[in-house]
């Protein structure tokens, strides 16, 4: 994996704990994901219209095609995410998610997109997922299994468009930017027929949950769009198990934030965490 790969996925690992974070503190619903949507286009549209007048990259209907396909699993997985986080604690759904969320996409590209990783980036695979699951453990969460449901779900929306994006960027040339701001507009526009009559509660979302609403509206993407550059630059059975680098931010986000303890244990994963990267980046 080339060292520019690994700089993308770590930036973006560490937007991605950031806007989990700030989602975990609205515990918004349907209303909140399309007014992150909402703020997604109107921020990066411009951003994209230059690339456009600049580069005249080319897009295709197949292109629009897979983005409409990505906006329906980013519905479910953002849906997903906030149940678990509703019911559960930022340090159990979000390693859970994360962690199997890799290995099903790893397992996927193997089986759908004929990636062969090599025996140091499958060792590397399963060094991380494990030192998921130790950072998300602990007995005052066992009992949590509506969470872990909802966690494993997560992951598997994961998984799927992990691929499916890694598919389009990779496999059929779609441009990171134009792709990730079509599948966001596809998600507002699906999302308006639901949100218009509960204009009240979108209301009130704005009103007290400005600042999550904006922050996860421009962290989000900006963390995708590096995950998808990333793609272009390695395969997906690499990128997926290295984006959990994030768990050591959230960890450390949750502790300060949300008074996670558990050090040890903490410091087990993360050990654990960073040779598995290390594997992959040498792999």
């Amino acid at each position: 994996m080339t060292a520019l790969a690994t700089a993308l996925v770590v930036v973006s690992a560490l937007m991605h704990a950031t806007w989990n974070l700030l989602a975990k503190r609205a515990g918004g619903g349907v209303e909140f994901l399309w007014l992150l949507s909402v703020v997604t286009v109107i921020a990066y549209l411009p951003v994209a219209a230059a690339y456009v007048v600049v580069v005249a990259p080319a897009f295709t209907l197949q292109h629009g095609l897979l983005a409409l396909a990505s906006a329906v699993l980013h519905i479910a997985y953002f849906t997903a995410l906030q149940r678990g986080y509703r019911v559960g604690d930022l340090s159990l759904v979000y390693p859970i998610a994360r962690g199997s969320g890799p290995l099903l996409a790893t397992l996927a590209a193997i089986v759908l997109l004929a990636e062969r990783p090599g025996a140091l980036a499958l060792g590397g695979t399963v060094l991380i997922v494990t030192s998921v699951f130790v950072l998300g453990g602990g007995r005052s969460r066992a009992g949590q299994s509506t969470a872990i449901g909802y966690g494993l779900i997560t992951g598997f929306v994961i998984a799927a468009y992990t691929v499916l994006d890694g598919y389009a960027v990779g496999h059929v040339g779609a441009v990171p930017l134009l792709y990730l701001l079509l599948s966001d507009s596809g998600r507002a526009v699906l999302l308006s027929p639901v949100v218009l009559g509960r204009w009240r509660t979108v209301r009130e979302t704005w009103r007290t949950h400005r600042l999550e609403v904006v922050g996860v509206g421009l962290l989000s993407p900006l963390a995708y769009l590096l995950v998808l550059s990333a793609l272009q630059l390695a395969p997906v059975s690499v990128v997926a198990p290295m984006r959990e680098v994030s768990i050591l931010f959230a960890a450390i986000l949750g502790a300060r934030t949300l008074a996670e303890g558990d050090p040890l244990r903490r410091t087990l994963g993360a050990i654990g965490m960073m040779v598995g990267i290390a594997l992959l980046v040498f792999a």
